[in-house]
């Protein structure tokens, strides 16, 4: 690269980073904003309790930026700030709705920045996260099993869904179980697409890969069935399996393998719902909520009404009722918060935000300089992109209800942790692009990454150029194969 060429990328990292500053002041402002109005409503005065919040928010965000600057100067811009939004709001909506959490939550939220920072400035090999696949596979359900076993609740009632690290400190293994599996899949699937792209069984018009590499599909249906039938809650089971079939069709590119998935997760769905009660009566208040609106289906008949009563531009915020109406709200129904007292368009720019978070992942991935990377980056930003959607979706009744939480908003400490941690690993993932390309070189969904791929045949492992993500087409030759043993992997 010339001189003259280095230093259009020295001015185009320069100007995203002081951009994606800008972003930061402005999600601070915002959230700013939002605590003055609702100190001012509820107190008559800025009080200090909320005052605190967001001078640790702001310390965080703008010591975070320096780091990145510093140890990460090509990646992505909009990731960080886009957290720092989500998170600032979530605050908000914690004060808002349970301000007894508040000092918690903002603790939390400064763990999730610093293991955020740590995940995506820290040196380390991708190569270790590959190879090890099985290692962090097994931790996880490890971790699983002993939750089973020795699973406790806070509230004293309810699903045992914590292990307990103390009389105040509470963990959910099932929010780091969905990194590991995410890791593990990323690496099985780049390591096996060629075998998986293979046409070797046929039933009927349906064409299989060698049986023994249906593995991680009989894998991953068996492990939501392990969900359904301990937790009794198609959410988390819908979760993982989702985000599965999403990277195994970015892998394959083979439409009848999520058809044959859907069907299989349909039928153990259709059993749940015939062995289990509370999945039928989860079922029947999501088809006729108004059949009982005292009882069963007073929380999504509250939420309802919620969406409802703030319109199009809501209550304004601390002007609502969402608090001695809707059980829960800070946890399950912040989206119906949100709605109500920020209305329709607030509760938009929630899901614009989530849905710019998880295509600026989508847009790492196919820009990641191998397989196992491209696969991860999808994978994280399908499970983030997934949990947003069912979450919103259980709040509207457009599916029904879940357990799940909306990300970096709701309270929740397991659940901030980890999805600031996949977002590090997002900012990390951003910053080893391909050669030739700058972090924030013009993109396009197809001819971005051609000049930086070889114009010769496939050169394999011993070649000079990385392998092309899992889902680019290789036409006159065979595609190179996917291992997480070539130099790419960093």
């Amino acid at each position: 690269m010339s001189s003259v060429a280095y230093a259009r990328a020295g001015t185009r990292e320069w100007r995203a980073q002081w951009s994606e500053l800008g972003l930061i002041l402005a999600a601070l402002l915002f959230a700013g904003g939002a605590f003055a109005q609702l100190a001012l409503v509820e107190r008559g005065e800025v009080a200090v309790a909320y005052v605190r919040p967001w001078v640790a928010l702001a310390v965080l965000a703008l010591a975070g930026w320096g780091v990145l600057t510093w140890r990460v100067p090509v990646r992505d811009p909009l990731l960080f700030p886009i957290t720092v939004l989500l998170c600032g709001w979530g605050l908000v909506e914690v004060a808002r709705l349970q301000d007894g959490f508040l000092v918690r939550q903002t603790v939390w939220v400064g763990a999730g920045v610093v293991a955020l920072l740590l995940i995506a400035a820290v040196p380390y090999r991708w190569y270790w996260l590959s190879r090890y696949r099985y290692l962090w596979l097994f931790s996880g359900l490890g971790l699983l099993g002993l939750t089973i076993i020795w699973g406790v609740n806070p509230l004293g009632v309810g699903d045992r869904l914590w292990l307990s690290l103390g009389q105040m400190l509470y963990f959910q293994p099932s929010e780091l179980l969905k990194v590991l599996l995410v890791i593990f899949m990323a690496s099985y699937l780049a390591e096996k697409r060629e075998l998986l792209v293979m046409t070797r069984t046929r039933i009927g018009p349906l064409r299989l890969p060698p049986l023994p590499y249906l593995a991680p599909l009989l894998l991953m249906w068996g492990f939501s069935l392990v969900l359904l039938v301990w937790q009794q809650d198609l959410g988390a089971a819908l979760l993982f399996f989702s985000t599965f079939l999403s990277m195994l069709y970015v892998t394959t590119g083979r439409r009848p393998y999520v058809a044959v998935g859907l069907g299989m997760f349909v039928l153990a769905a259709f059993a749940g719902y015939l062995v289990y009660d509370r999945i039928q009566v989860r079922g029947a208040i999501w088809l006729d909520p108004w059949s009982d609106p005292r009882g069963n289906a007073y929380q999504i008949v509250q939420s309802l009404l919620a969406f409802a009563s703030g319109g199009l531009f809501g209550t304004g915020v601390g002007l609502g009722h969402p608090t001695p109406y809707i059980p829960v709200v800070h946890t399950d129904f912040v989206m119906a918060a949100i709605g109500e007292e920020w209305g329709m368009i607030g509760a938009l720019g929630l899901i614009l935000a989530l849905l710019v978070l998880v295509a600026r992942g989508l847009r790492v991935a196919m820009r990641a300089r191998s397989a196992f990377v491209s696969l991860l980056a999808v994978g994280l930003s399908a499970m983030l992109g997934w949990q947003s959607l069912i979450i919103a979706g259980g709040t509207l009744k457009l599916i029904p209800l879940t357990g799940v939480t909306l990300p970096l908003v709701s309270y929740g400490g397991s659940s901030m942790l980890v999805s600031c941690a996949m977002i590090g690993l997002l900012l990390r993932a951003s910053s080893a692009v391909r050669p030739g390309l700058s972090a924030e070189a013009p993109t396009s969904p197809y001819g971005d990454l051609r000049p930086a791929l070889p114009r010769g045949p496939p050169q394999g492992r011993a070649g000079p150029h990385p392998d092309p993500p899992p889902w680019q087409s290789h036409k006159g030759g065979k595609a190179p194969t996917l291992t997480a043993s070539r130099p790419g992997y960093q």
